[in-house]
């Protein structure tokens, strides 16, 4: 059996939201990864949760199940999400699957951290 590289997500907390900094493979390896992150980023009053793609190389089928089942989980914890640093690929991708249509979507971070 392969070993994995346990894949690496920091949480940073700025002007009442929570910057997620995914890591840079999200596949199924990812799922304890994102929801420890989410976890962590959803335990102060964090109005809303910024996912950052910017050091994110691959994105699986797999990967994107599991944002969807962060979507999932913020909508029940009635905390908005939005993303930011996606390359145009992935944004494109994101548009595609209509992930764009339930969350805001900006070019970077400093952007996300102005947006409303």
């Amino acid at each position: 059996m392969q070993e994995q590289t346990a894949a690496r997500a920091t949480v940073r907390h700025q002007d009442g939201l929570a910057i997620m900094d995914l890591p840079a493979r999200i596949d199924g390896t990812a799922e304890q990864t994102l929801n420890d992150a989410y976890a962590e980023a959803t335990q102060g009053d964090a109005r809303r949760v910024v996912l950052n793609f910017s050091g994110v190389e691959f994105l699986s089928s797999t990967g994107i199940a599991l944002i969807v089942g962060l979507l999932a989980q913020s909508r029940r914890d009635k905390r908005e999400i939005s993303s930011c640093g996606l390359s145009d690929h992935y944004r494109e991708i994101f548009e595609i699957t209509r992930l764009a249509d339930f969350m805001r979507i900006y070019p970077d971070e400093r952007a996300a951290l102005a947006g409303s």
